[in-house]
């Protein structure tokens, strides 16, 4: 896969990843899926800091990470920016 490290989509979309990533590490209520939306935010931040990905494959991880964490008022606004920035990288192919 070739992928521009500058593209300003791939820039963005690392920057809602880390702050979700962190937001979800100082978060002190217990969340049965936390280690699921961890795993599945790291392999996120492996696929954007290879270059552009695969739109289907983000958003795959963002229905994990949505379905792991999307309950949790306080981390809504950082998941949020993450759809928001996997959706600037346009539709699901033949959609």
């Amino acid at each position: 896969m070739t992928g521009d490290h500058n593209d300003p989509k791939v820039r963005a979309l690392r920057v809602a990843v880390g702050r979700l990533r962190r937001q979800l590490a100082v978060l002190p209520a217990e969340l049965p899926d936390r280690a699921a939306a961890d795993d599945e935010l790291a392999a996120l931040d492996a696929m954007v800091s290879h270059g552009a990905p695969e739109v289907t494959r983000l958003r795959r991880s963002l229905l994990l990470i949505a379905g792991a964490v999307g309950s949790v008022s306080a981390l809504s606004p950082a998941l949020s920016e993450v759809r928001e920035r996997i959706d600037g990288f346009g539709g699901l192919p033949g959609g």
